[in-house]
């Protein structure tokens, strides 16, 4: 299959190399920039048979993730899309304003896709966050709200653009972090690049 694989920093990029048959692009960090960049990447440079939004990402509490475990998403949620009352947040299903063709805030990742990596990598809901969660009531709150297992800045946009194309896309994530307050958090970036490299050739091996 021809790939197109977006990434948001240089570190992700070289982590995860380039595929046989496609191009890795560096997009920046964040909802827009990814948009814009698979967009941008699927005209000029297409046709491609698939798009992987691949990164870091932080493990959501209640998750059981460990530094270095990847994560195959089948669902990518908006995570702040929405209102916030006093009884509480309510996204855009509740609004009835769709933000495209699904439900609400989830973007589903394209199930052939899903299908071909559920043997390699387990699989969870993935939350794109614009503001990351470094307190615990945060954390919590995205964690019970979106009932996803890590959140990224990137992937449901990512997903959503190329659904606009008419791309089949999914979003894949090593944890590289823990979240809740920020004194307390995990890190190791090193760990996570490396576990990375070395599960994308299984990766692509299956597409």
């Amino acid at each position: 299959m021809r790939t197109l694989i977006v990434t948001a920093v240089d570190a992700e990029a070289k982590a995860v190399g380039s595929p046989m048959d496609g191009r890795t692009i560096v997009a920046g960090v964040g909802r827009t920039n990814a948009a814009a960049a698979t967009t941008l990447a699927i005209i000029a440079h297409g046709p491609f048979d698939c798009v992987l939004s691949v990164g870091l990402a932080g493990a959501l509490p209640g998750s059981n993730l460990q530094v270095g475990d990847l994560i195959v998403a089948d669902t990518c949620v908006y995570a702040e899309e929405g209102i916030a009352t006093p009884d509480g947040f309510h996204d855009m299903a509740t609004l009835g304003w769709p933000l495209g063709d699904f439900e609400g805030n989830e973007v589903p990742c394209g199930p052939d896709l899903l299908r071909r990596l559920s043997d390699v990598l387990p699989i969870g809901r993935i939350a794109t966050v614009a503001t990351c969660s470094g307190t615990d009531m945060l954390a919590n709150e995205i964690a019970s709200r979106t009932r996803c297992v890590a959140e990224a800045m990137e992937g449901a946009a990512v997903v959503h653009a190329a659904m606009l194309l008419k791309v089949p896309a999914i979003e894949i994530r090593v944890i590289s972090n823990t979240t809740g307050d920020r004194n307390l958090q995990k890190w190791d970036r090193e760990a996570a690049l490396t576990s990375l490299t070395e599960a994308m050739p299984s990766v692509l091996d299956r597409l």
